[in-house]
């Protein structure tokens, strides 16, 4: 029998037993939906991490002062770092452990014609400025002249730190539209040449001449779905001159870390490389501690594939809902082929082959788990897009995952409808037309 009639033999079949045949997709249903929604929300944060990544700067070094660890186990996530921000020794740190303005100097010069840019950065506090009447929550750091080539800071009005702001330690900042609406009333040209005071934690009141209003990227905050949580603990952000912020805070030029950009062209692994060798004689005889340089691509690559694998596992979870379905497309096609014996011995007896017959119900079966893969399908697209927004992600499907899950639909239906199929095409057409 042709292909064509077995297809409409198989729909009028589904559609003269239309609940049947819906609760048996339900199974294939609810397998290939989950599936494709985890896909879609995998796929849309993985894509998003690695677009904000690269537009932070995925050849990018990070320097950082790391705990000393015994075991030789190869490097994983981030080089196998424990990094000081998530162990209990960074308060144990004494000023001998952390790397020092000479350091970095004499590091840029020694790679200058490989380095573009060095971002360092002073966590000064946070507490409170104030024009006139009106206050606002903030959060200050110093920052390097490289600080604006790793990171995004769109300036709205006024103008970026120049050579003379840092050389002069000049008190002068940058603030961002959340200042301007809480001090002048939206107005960001207001805003420029105004003096503002800072009472900031551990430091004397301060006068700063507001230079630049900026926006912050919209990227910052996709790729860390925390950072609006931390700036409302925090505060607006201020940026000023690095040296001017040592000046204000009493710091030493002590850092834990901070950011190399390459050139272009250049290769970072090997930089990375010389940087490690670069600071292993500072810390030699450092029981405690060490430097360590990873790539921002390292981390985005190690990244991606956490996210894939733990995609990929949940999607199996998922899966197992699909082997359910295909258990119940075997037990119902084992109730039609009963129901339909004396069909099957009347198509023997006129001369139909046990291979028509077979092809006859696998075909119905495949039929069954495709339509189900279909509905499936749409409602995980739906669904995977509802999860993603509610995220705050872009929705992205997987088209590898959508071919995959249809394809296998269908492998389901020609897998568990095999047994059944074999078993119509077996019968012996005598006792078939017998049968009541």
């Amino acid at each position: 029998m042709l292909v064509v009639e077995n297809i409409l033999l198989a729909l009028n079949s589904i559609m003269s037993n239309k609940m049947r045949a819906f609760l048996t997709m339900l199974g294939i249903i609810i397998g290939i939906g989950s599936v494709i929604s985890i896909l879609t929300v995998g796929n849309s944060l993985t894509l998003t991490v690695e677009d904000n990544m690269q537009s932070m700067g995925s050849k990018d070094i990070f320097v950082a002062v790391v705990e000393r660890t015994d075991d030789d186990k190869p490097e994983s996530i981030i080089d196998g770092v424990k990094y000081p921000e998530t162990t209990s020794s960074r308060r144990d740190m004494k000023d001998s452990d952390y790397i020092t303005s000479d350091m970095i100097r004499d590091m840029s010069e020694k790679f200058k014609d490989q380095i573009y840019a060095v971002n360092v950065s002073d966590q000064v506090g946070k507490g409170e400025v104030s024009y006139q009447s009106k206050s606002s929550g903030v959060s200050a750091v110093g920052v390097s002249a490289g600080y604006y080539v790793t990171n995004a800071v769109d300036i709205k009005e006024g103008r970026m730190f120049n050579s003379s702001d840092f050389a002069n330690q000049r008190n002068v900042c940058l603030v961002d539209n959340k200042i301007v609406n809480a001090l002048f009333d939206g107005n960001p040209e207001k805003a420029i040449g105004k003096e503002v005071e800072f009472d900031l934690e551990d430091t004397r009141p301060t006068v700063f001449t507001i230079i630049g209003v900026y926006e912050a990227s919209q990227s910052t905050a996709s790729a860390n779905p925390f950072s609006s949580m931390m700036e409302a603990f925090m505060g607006a952000r201020v940026y000023m001159p690095l040296n001017t912020a040592k000046q204000l805070d009493g710091s030493k030029g002590l850092y834990s870390s901070f950011r190399v950009s390459t050139g272009l062209g250049d290769d970072t692994e090997q930089l990375r490389k010389e940087i490690n060798n670069y600071f292993e004689p500072y810390y030699a005889g450092n029981a405690g501690f060490e430097v360590k340089a990873i790539t921002f691509e390292g981390m985005l690559d190690s990244l991606t594939s956490l996210m894939d694998k733990l995609t990929l596992a949940v999607s199996i979870i998922a899966g197992i809902a699909l082997l359910v379905g295909g258990i119940g497309v075997m037990n119902i096609m084992l109730v039609s082929v009963t129901e339909r014996t004396r069909e099957i011995g009347t198509r023997k007896a006129l001369g139909a082959r046990n291979s028509s017959i077979r092809i006859q119900f696998l075909i119905e079966a495949m039929i069954i788990c495709l339509i189900g893969g279909i509905i499936g399908l749409i409602l995980g697209l739906v669904g995977g897009s509802l999860l993603s927004s509610l995220l705050g992600y872009p929705a992205s499907p997987s088209i590898p995952g959508v071919i995959f899950s249809l394809l296998f639909s269908l492998a389901i239906g020609l897998s568990f409808g095999y047994f059944p199929a074999d078993k119509a095409a077996k019968m012996n057409p005598i006792d078939a037309l017998r049968y009541e």
